[in-house]
């Protein structure tokens, strides 16, 4: 019998991922990952390992999640080192607790190794913190959708009493999610952020509140993924953002070598 691993490859960095999460690439016969994992971490992977493409976008997915349970389980079954690479956090909209589900099932060895999420680390990125001791004592981390692809099962009655919100996967019923929230008590001036490319180089963040946040995305064709951060923590990035900063001052700079 083999093992396989379960494990976060953070937001799109690929500095980010833990130190477990690395030695996983490293000793993995074969890896399946995911469409949002860095693919400079496939770069650490043994020369010889096979690597398989898993990638999901809406409504067109490479590997259904029946099969890559089932090529989980054989591929343990064989005596293979497998590791399951996942963008972020494998517990946190990943399904990493349904192929778990399926590996403890078929009494398959497994480990799960967590990451670092977007919610978090996007937000940190855009300089906006999730928590303040000033301004939020409380976050919670949502789906953007339910089961069947809508946002009307999710509980936001509840959520509109938390001091910051993370919404995943939201862009698709972003205007649906800022009414439900400002239906049930949320202030239509609660500022909002969103995340383009959170951590990558390729990051944008555009800012806006409950009421006009929708017409923003619009104009700036916000596309996935994106993370959508919801509260008064988003007002500290106007002294914070230090991410963008850092990109503009590393593009101005002159080196030595090229002025002579």
């Amino acid at each position: 019998m083999g093992k396989v691993y379960l494990v976060g490859a953070g937001p799109g960095d690929p500095d980010l991922i833990t130190i477990k999460g690395l030695k996983c690439i490293q000793r993995a016969n074969v890896i399946l990952y995911d469409r949002l994992v860095n693919k400079g971490l496939l770069e650490y992977a043994k020369k010889e390992a096979t690597l398989i493409y898993c990638g999901k976008l809406p409504k067109c997915h490479t590997l259904k999640q029946e099969n890559i349970n089932l090529l989980l389980v054989r591929l343990a079954k064989q005596g293979k080192v497998v590791t399951r690479l996942k963008g972020g956090d494998p517990f946190v909209f990943g399904r990493g607790a349904e192929e778990a589900e399926v590996l403890a099932q078929n009494r398959v060895s497994f480990e799960v190794v967590p990451g670092i999420t977007s919610g978090i680390a996007a937000s940190a990125y855009a300089g906006i913190p999730v928590t303040h001791r000033k301004i939020a004592s409380s976050f919670a981390v949502v789906t953007g959708h339910g089961e069947k692809g809508k946002p009307t099962n999710i509980n936001w009655s509840s959520l509109a009493g938390i001091d910051t919100l993370l919404v995943y996967m939201g862009i698709g019923h972003l205007a649906d999610i800022c009414h439900a929230l400002t239906f049930h008590g949320k202030s239509s001036d609660t500022p909002v952020a969103i995340v383009n490319r959170g951590t990558t180089a390729k990051q944008r963040t555009i800012i806006g509140t409950l009421s006009t946040i929708v017409e923003k995305a619009n104009i700036e064709k916000i596309d996935n993924p994106s993370m959508i951060v919801i509260g008064e923590v988003v007002r500290v990035r106007e002294q914070i953002t230090w991410f963008e900063e850092l990109r503009t001052q590393e593009s101005k700079m002159v080196f030595v070598d090229e002025v002579i």
